[in-house]
């Protein structure tokens, strides 16, 4: 089980997946190669694939496509509102 500051990291690297993916739909095969990791420990891409934030969609031309989902987008909007209210608090 991932104690809490590991579950913050993990979090904070997930939202900078789901927003970088977010700006505009990337190629499955460039979203791999910036976010693919074999360490066990920061499983990102997985984890954002497991929660529903990223879905990876086949387009006509054989090519794979990955886009934010509407759960991810809701994600992005409510971290970006909870990093604002512990700013505030600070």
């Amino acid at each position: 089980m991932q104690s809490n500051s590991a579950d913050h990291k993990l979090d904070s690297l997930v939202f900078d997946l789901v927003e970088w993916i977010a700006k505009e739909p990337r190629s499955y095969a460039q979203t791999m190669e910036a976010w693919r990791t074999s360490c066990p420990r920061l499983p990102v891409w997985e984890e954002a694939v497991d929660r529903g934030l990223v879905a990876r969609e086949a387009k006509r031309d054989g090519n794979n496509v990955v886009k934010a989902t509407q759960a991810g987008l809701r994600f992005l909007k409510q971290m970006v509102r909870s990093n604002a209210a512990v700013a505030g608090l600070k």
